[in-house]
């Protein structure tokens, strides 16, 4: 009994001794840990036992692992029990640790300060969550000395993108959440984008849970508009807003994005702008796009306008103002990125602006189309015209960031866009009939005046050439004013080089032009070469068309007083002073049908351009004439002058009466007075006749949509007498289709001929080819004996028969007023 008393107080005593003791037992880390929690969580952390504790995890960094695993066991039991203030404690340890601690060891401990992160973010406490994003964002700031290769973030993506979008009760609190997660997607971008280890953040599953969130909350400020490419002068106020936030972590996340990670970075922008509709405000995407251009690195930028391309084409069934939109968020793209180009498919850009442009006038035409999901649509014209206003904008926007040379390659392919029959085919049209293919002609047209505003060449003919300057010419010979005046505003637009454009909008006179203080330039002969070519007699025909109206006659004197500027030497003065006295004779000729107000029209242009160059030539006489003219037509005939003819309510008389003496301009005085400074008085003196052509006869139609039968009319001449007309020989195709197959066989004989010449002349001897041109020469002599045999009679003889000198007797010669000339001798 004594014994077993005795042995069961010694184990007693030893458990006892053992419970006594065990705080002491228990590791040192968890001792070091329990000691930074106060009695009071309000007291906070105990900062002293935390050195200590920051100190032992640097002396022992293989303990990291144990203590993140204990700090995470404590927390997880906290949160459960409430204790909300020992929470923040352990958190704010982890983080001092995180910020203390880069070691090889850091990993272990960084999946503990995860696990508890995600505990918090879990938590249905808004104050947790914003808590534990606050850890997240400071451990995404530390750069890990070492790379891991089993974290995830997905959990982290998913839930910092829900928080985004929390729709908490109190606006306050809302707004804090949403910051938080702002702050967290921005934390997960830092930490993955450049770990090649990692989960690749640009992968669509992630994107998709991103750029949505972040947009969501740039939307929810769009009063705010971007003020600058960089937010960076933003108050403090505004930036704890979450668009503002926002779009600081949005352009973060752009412009980390490299070549191969643009499209999955803004095809989430275009599927959220679609499902919301926000196109057809155009603010909000326009501002989208402006953040997106100006992030990413600027070689890039061509990738998102190819994708803004093809969203077009994917929306070619929408409705005309999605369209528009995508087409105006288009224009302010290509204006951002005018870095010298918008990337190596050039062409391709402008063929995809083309065709949908083609397609929105059939749509305006037609009234509908058939669209898969909601079957035919009707079509609202207003709309319709309002996209096409975008799509030439547009067009002219990205040619703005064109260099010179590119410019000329996208004019010569939208005027090779343009159905002109005889030089470019007809489009293909969905039932439009003439109508679209004139629209479209107006709408390529507008589309070729955006483009060449801006345009610069040293040289007309090489950065022009005929195959853009003939089509574009016959347009100025048509009955149709609208296309007219387009091919009048382009033609400027070329020419003026040095910005006197605005300088002549108006057609006045003016007495000094000094005050323009013009920009004058030299002719090289290829501009003169240029002009004779191809603007004078467009010019005059243009000026006779009678469905001009002012704007016509304001564009023809810009045009004329731009060609004295950037075109001009002596003899294209001389030709210019020509054509303005020939529009006067226009005005004055009775066979001309023009309306009055054309026949006055026609006379003020002519006399303010000749009060302009007289002044550019700087010949006294010159201007002194010109100046008398003009005095006594504002004293007897005002309507003969642009200050009552070029204004709202012309004052022109009802019938023009047959104007004569001091109110014209004489040639004869005006080359009197330029031949005594050096100019060439032979070519003053002779008028200015524009010649006809074949291009006229057809372009003498009310537009070049309309189709036209080529007839070709053979006119008989034997008879001087009697000329008869056989019927238009209507060309088919077979004929055409024959005369190409003759003619190429005749140009292989021609070339195979000429080869043979060539070779003989090479390497024959030099007797040979002697003897064979005297032989042709005796011959082509032996011929002429023979005509004048038949065709010559011997002159009148008094004795009525002659001999000849070889003895044979010939015929009395007929008197001069007797005799009949045979018909090869009448002209």
């Amino acid at each position: 009994l004594n014994e077993s008393l005795t042995t069961s107080s010694l184990d007693f005593s030893l458990s006892a001794g053992v419970c006594g003791c065990c705080g002491a037992l228990r590791p040192r880390y968890k001792r070091l840990v329990d000691n930074i929690f106060p009695e009071d969580p309000e007291d906070g952390l105990v900062k002293a036992n935390m050195e200590k504790l920051t100190f032992y995890a640097l002396s022992a960094p293989e303990k990291l692992d144990r203590i993140g695993a204990y700090l995470s066991e404590r927390l997880s039991r906290d949160v459960a029990r409430h204790r909300y203030g020992y929470v923040c404690i352990a958190m704010e340890a982890l983080d001092q640790l995180l910020m203390a601690c880069h070691c090889q060891s850091i990993n272990l401990f960084v999946e503990s300060f995860l696990k508890m992160v995600r505990k918090l973010l879990e938590a249905d406490k808004p104050n947790l969550q914003i808590l534990g994003t606050n850890s997240f964002v400071k451990f995404a700031n530390i750069e890990e000395d070492t790379p891991s290769y089993h974290r995830s973030y997905d959990f982290f993506v998913s839930r910092f993108s829900e928080m985004c979008h929390s729709n908490y009760e109190d606006p306050d609190i809302r707004t804090k959440i949403r910051m938080a997660g702002i702050k967290g997607l921005q934390g997960v971008v830092r930490k993955t984008v450049n770990d090649e280890l990692q989960a690749n953040i640009w992968d669509p599953q992630h994107m998709d849970k991103i750029v949505p969130s972040l947009l969501f909350n740039l939307q929810s400020g769009e009063g705010t508009e971007s003020r600058s490419p960089s937010p960076l002068q933003a108050s403090e106020k505004e930036r704890e807003s979450p668009a503002e936030l926002t779009e600081r972590c949005f352009r973060e996340l752009l412009g980390r994005a490299a070549y191969g990670n643009i499209k999955n970075a803004v095809t989430p922008v275009l599927m959220h702008l679609d499902n919301h509709s926000l196109w057809e405000g155009k603010t909000f995407a326009v501002r989208c796009f402006k953040i997106i251009m100006y992030s990413i690195q600027s070689q890039h930028s061509h990738l998102v306008i190819q994708q803004l391309l093809g969203h077009v084409d994917a929306n070619s069934k929408s409705s005309a103002t999605v369209r528009a939109g995508i087409v105006e968020v288009l224009l302010e793209a290509a204006g951002i990125a005018a870095s010298g180009s918008v990337g190596p498919t050039v062409l391709e850009v402008f063929n995809t602006l083309l065709r949908h442009l083609r397609l929105s006038v059939d749509y305006e035409l037609t009234g509908s189309y058939n669209c898969t999901n909601i079957g035919t649509k009707i079509i609202k014209e207003h709309e319709e015209r309002q996209l096409q206003e975008a799509v030439i904008r547009t067009i002219g926007s990205f040619a703005n960031t064109l260099p010179t040379y590119q410019r000329s390659e996208v004019m010569l392919f939208i005027m090779g866009k343009i159905p002109i029959p005889g030089m470019h085919p007809m489009l293909p049209s969905t039932g439009s009939g003439p109508e679209g293919n004139r629209m479209i002609q107006v709408m390529l047209l507008k589309s070729l005046r955006q483009v060449t505003c801006g345009f610069q060449t040293t040289n007309m003919l090489t950065a022009l050439p005929n195959s853009f300057l003939d089509p574009l010419l016959s347009f100025a010979l048509l009955e149709d004013a609208e296309i007219r005046l387009l091919v009048l505003e382009i033609l400027v637009s070329l020419i003026d080089r040095h910005d006197n454009l605005p300088k002549f909008s108006s057609i006045s006179i003016i007495s000094d032009i000094s005050v323009l203080k013009l920009k004058v330039d030299k002719c090289s002969r290829q501009d003169n070469l240029f002009m004779k070519k191809h603007l004078y007699r467009h010019i005059y025909l243009c000026s006779k068309e009678q469905s001009s109206v002012q704007p016509h006659f304001e564009k023809l004197y810009s045009l004329l007083a731009l060609i004295s500027m950037e075109l001009a030497n002596e003899e294209v003065v001389v030709d210019l002073i020509r054509v303005a006295l020939a529009l006067q004779d226009l005005a004055l000729s009775s066979e001309e049908t023009l309306p009055v107000y054309n026949r006055c029209a026609v006379h003020a242009l002519s006399s303010a351009y000749l009060n302009l160059i007289s002044q550019l030539t700087t010949v006294p006489a010159f201007c002194q004439h010109v100046h008398e003219v003009i005095e006594m037509r504002q004293k007897e005939s005002p309507y003969l002058l642009p200050e009552d003819v070029f204004i709202e309510n012309p004052k022109i008389p009802k019938t023009l009466e047959k104007l004569e003496g001091e109110l014209l301009f004489q040639q004869a005085k005006i080359t009197e007075v330029l031949g005594g400074s050096g100019y060439n008085t032979e070519r003053l003196a002779t008028p200015y006749v524009p010649q006809f052509t074949d291009e006229d006869r057809l372009s003498k139609r009310k537009s070049v949509g309309e189709t036209i039968s080529l007839q070709v009319e053979v006119e008989s001449r034997n008879s001087p007498e009697k000329e008869e007309r056989t019927p238009a020989e209507e060309i088919t195709f077979e004929t055409l289709k024959n005369a190409i197959v003759d003619s190429v066989g005749v140009e292989e004989q021609e070339k195979e001929r000429r080869r043979q010449v060539v070779e003989k002349f090479q390497k024959a001897p030099f007797e040979e080819i002697a003897a064979h041109c005297g032989a042709r020469a005796t011959m082509l002599q032996s011929k002429l004996n023979q005509i004048f045999e038949i065709t010559i009679r011997p002159p009148p003889s008094p004795s009525g028969t002659i001999t000849s000198s070889y003895g044979q007797t010939q015929s009395c010669s007929v008197p001069v007023y007797e005799m009949k000339f045979p018909d090869l001798c009448v002209y």
